[in-house]
Order: C-alpha cells, then sequence, then structure tokens
C-alpha cells in the first residue's frame, strides 16, 4: 500500500464517519481508528517479521496520524511530572509492558493483586493486562513496598507507560 492509497483511505474513513477499520494483505496489517469526540486516526502498519510499529504518514488536510507518543494532554502532565519526582526519590518504577487495558483484579469484585503499602516479591503479579483478548499477567522485576498505582481499573495502557512505583526495603 503506497501513501497515495493511503491517504485515499483515510479520507473515506472520514467521509463515512467510520470508527474502526482493519485491513490486511500478506505480511501487512493496517488498523485504523478513530474517536467521534475529536477527529483522530491511530494508523500503524504492523508486519510479521518486524517488531516495531512504524506509524502512517499523514495525508494533507486530514487528522494526523497517530505517533509512537501520544499527544500530551493535562492529564497525563501531573502523572508525568510525579513519575520522575518518584524516580528522583529512588524509587522503582514498573513500567507497562505492552499495551492494552489495566485490571486490578483477577475478575470484577475480585480484591485487587496489591495495594499501596503492599509488600511486592519478584514474580509477583501485580494486575492483569489484557491485549488482544489474552489477559497477560504482569508480574514485579523488584522487591519492596507498593508506593504508588499511576493507572486506574479498567484504564487503557500505552507502553512503556508507569504503572507503580516501589520503595526498596
Amino acid at each position: 500500500m503506497n501513501q497515495k492509497e493511503l491517504k485515499e483511505l483515510i479520507e473515506f474513513i472520514i467521509e463515512k464517519d467510520i470508527a474502526e477499520f482493519e485491513f490486511e494483505r500478506g505480511d501487512m496489517k493496517l488498523r485504523l481508528k478513530r474517536s467521534c469526540a475529536e477527529p483522530h486516526l491511530d494508523a500503524r502498519f504492523f508486519a510479521a517479521p518486524a517488531s516495531q510499529a512504524v506509524a502512517a504518514p499523514a495525508a494533507a488536510g486530514a487528522p494526523a496520524a497517530a505517533a509512537a507518543t501520544p499527544a500530551p494532554s493535562t492529564a497525563a502532565a501531573p502523572a508525568s511530572a510525579s513519575v520522575e519526582t518518584a524516580e528522583e526519590a529512588g524509587l522503582h518504577i514498573i513500567r507497562s509492558p505492552i499495551v492494552g487495558t489495566f485490571y486490578e483484579s483477577a475478575s470484577p469484585g475480585a480484591p485487587p493483586f496489591v495495594k499501596a503499602g503492599d509488600t511486592v516479591a519478584v514474580g509477583q503479579v501485580l494486575c492483569i493486562i489484557e491485549a488482544m483478548k489474552l489477559m497477560n499477567e504482569i508480574e514485579s522485576d523488584f522487591t519492596g513496598e507498593l508506593v504508588t498505582r499511576y493507572v486506574s481499573n479498567a484504564q487503557p495502557v500505552e507502553y512503556g507507560q508507569p504503572l507503580f512505583a516501589l520503595r526498596s526495603p
């Protein structure tokens, strides 16, 4: 798929007000997703042999394609500042290894895996991140006291986004 075809596809999706679109051809997979609140397309190419996503080029006059880093928001600014403060204070930050949806417990109504003040051991399950209908248990890579949880239950998370801050024992 070349840039002209991609531009035509994006314009078609905007014109028909399509919220989400997936396309596969050979080892290339294209997924476009746009929010109804504000015109925004999330366009990324995924090739089977490659392990990194490459952002699709934005068409002139069309909404910008999402890059690997999300646009800064007012809610993200205080969180990033608190992460920087935590790192300066010598806390260990556990980050999301994948993109998905954060869950604090194994099932709705169950107690969370961990809460602030708990002592966490290496290998202990901290949360679950659902990605592509798979529930991925996220384990601690550090032993210490859980000081902060940066995300809410059922919140979408990005790769590398801070999840927890731990203090050494």
